[in-house]
């Protein structure tokens, strides 16, 4: 007979009660545009863009959480950047002129004397002063390779070695190139990624396309400058040792060296070792704060490697400048008074609040190991996901209304039971998607739709079943008992197989076709859900209140 427990009854109103309350804070956004202007608070000065209802209308205990709209509903910026994977040659091998420097040294007897000369990015070029050690410069140096790391395991050396007269040339070899484009770009898509988490946005869509390009959709951002204005600077820090200072920015830098502008002080230029003592790649953390006299500051804090070459070279030149260099600009170059241990220091200039803040982002995020170059940008207004949010409303409830008509016609009062199903099940959709964060795009309304109208497939089935039972002259309630017996299996069936459907799409698919397997998924869950457990307990409550003799279904 039809009978279900009391604590199977308190779940199920429960688990009904849970999803509509968390779906609730959707319905107090009817105003799309102050909902894009709440997402796109994409303020550097420590804000975050979280969205919360209306606090005049919705208490704080209740839950707050929302479906987050896709670009193609809210608006937001599109951009296509171009990985400068040509910059990272020109570094590695400015990095390795004193490793070079160093190994041959010990052999100036056998080499003669060193001297870096002009190369090609790629490339270093050294001269010895006797060609007839060339045989032992090229074994040194040869050492220093090391193998290429690839996804296949270990392949050839890093660097080629060669000798022209008396010139050492040193440059990548073709296998550490790919195995480097690979790598950058790779590097530049995490870092991005953790530029744009850092300030707070939400659901950014950023993906490798091709080679080396890298697609970033940011929903809620006002345009797409920006969005690069965060994530196109480079912000490579460097700690570099000083030469001189002076107001010629044209003046011979010298072999090793190189002429910087400084920020804080138009017009002066200083003349820096070009190898950096220690790099942005070494920092573990960046920090907005304030120096002793109360103005803006950023404190850092370096790996054990870097505080440690950190400590070593302020304890061997106490009383030398030392120069802070971003994006090759000084930005401040104090003079080391004493040995500096812990590896810890502050960044100090003529920063605001703001920039400050910037400045902590971008080096807590890490550098882009190469340049960006934004081949495309578009920004979508608001405008063009109101006409598609309305769009996608209409056709909602067409399908939503179509579908309620039909199953009130069919099934009479079965089918009104079957309606209110439908209902709390659109709700449990929307509470799902509020509790797991999920983006509603375009494609994920065509999968509501869809859902609408697959919802009442299970509850067809079970209604023909107990008609079916019914001319075979069963009473009411063996009927209704042995219809959703009898249909479970076919139910289950249909739909385990949509629903590892929608997981391949939503594993294998990205942006569009994701949202859609999204909406899918979580409609065939709440489907299977609101037809098996829902509709039953309400013609059971229906039943026992009435106890007809017979039914029309």
């Amino acid at each position: 007979m039809l009978q279900i427990d009391l604590w199977k009854r308190i779940t199920i109103w429960l688990t009904c009660a849970v999803g509509l309350w968390l779906a609730l804070p959707n319905a107090f956004y009817t105003n799309v545009e102050k909902h894009n202007d709440a997402i796109a608070a994409f303020e550097l000065s420590g804000g975050t863009a979280e969205l919360s209802a209306d606090k005049a209308l919705w208490p704080e205990w209740m839950p707050s959480g929302l479906v987050n709209l896709g670009l193609d509903l809210r608006g937001g910026a599109h951009l296509l950047a171009e990985v400068k994977v040509e910059d990272v040659y020109a570094a590695r091998m400015q990095a390795a002129w004193p490793e070079i420097r160093d190994a041959l040294r010990p052999e100036r007897n056998t080499v003669g004397t060193i001297r870096l000369q002009p190369s090609p990015d790629d490339e270093v070029r050294v001269r010895i002063s006797q060609p007839d050690g060339m045989a032992r410069a090229l074994e040194i140096v040869r050492g220093l390779a090391r193998p290429v790391q690839t996804i296949t395991g270990v392949g050839a050396n890093d660097i080629e070695v060669r000798a022209e007269d008396d010139l050492l040339i040193v440059n990548l070899s073709e296998a550490e190139k790919l195995a480097t484009d690979e790598r950058t770009v790779q590097q530049s898509l995490e870092i991005i990624r953790r530029r744009i988490d850092e300030v707070g946005t939400r659901e950014p869509t950023i993906q490798r396309q091709g080679a080396d390009r890298i697609l970033i959709q940011v929903p809620g951002v006002g345009s797409a400058g920006e969005l690069k204005e965060i994530i196109g600077t480079t912000a490579q820090l460097t700690f570099n040792p000083v030469v001189t200072r002076g107001t010629d920015g044209n003046a011979a830098a010298g072999i090793g060296n190189k002429i910087v502008p400084s920020i804080d002080e138009p017009g002066t230029f200083y003349t820096i070792e070009a190898a950096p003592v220690v790099t942005g790649e070494e920092l573990v953390d960046a920090q907005p704060a304030f120096d002793q006299n109360g103005r803006p500051a950023v404190n850092f804090r370096f790996n054990t490697s870097g505080a440690r070459k950190f400590g070593d070279y302020t304890a061997e030149n106490i009383g030398s400048p030392f120069a802070i260099i971003l994006d090759d600009e000084v930005v401040s170059a104090p003079t080391i008074q004493s040995h500096i241990p812990g590896g810890s220091g502050i960044i100090t200039g003529r920063f605001s609040v703001e920039e400050s803040t910037n400045l902590a982002v971008l080096l807590r995020a890490g550098a882009l190991p190469a340049g960006l170059e934004f081949l495309e940008e578009r920004t979508i207004g608001p405008e063009l996901g109101q006409d598609s949010i309305d769009a996608g409303k209409v056709a909602t409830i067409v399908a939503f209304l179509a579908v309620l008509v039909f199953m009130g016609l069919s099934y009479g009062l079965f089918g009104l039971f079957a309606n209110i199903a439908l209902i709390i099940n659109i709700g449990l959709i929307f509470g799902l998607l509020s509790l797991v964060g999920a983006t509603l795009t375009l494609p994920g309304i065509a999968g509501i739709v869809l859902t609408v109208g697959m919802a009442v497939d299970a509850n067809v089935l079970i209604f023909e079943r107990i008609r079916e039972e019914l001319k075979t002259s069963k009473g009411p309630a063996r009927a209704i008992e042995l219809g959703y017996e009898k249909a479970l299996s076919a139910i289950l069936d249909a739909n385990i197989t949509t629903f590892i459907t929608a997981v391949i799409l939503f594993a294998m698919g990205s942006g569009p076709v994701r949202g859609f397997a999204i909406t899918l998924g979580l409609g065939i869950l709440t489907s299977v859900f609101t037809a098996i457990f829902v509709t039953r307990l309400i013609i059971v409550m229906w039943f026992e209140r009435r106890r007809p003799k017979t039914i029309e279904v």
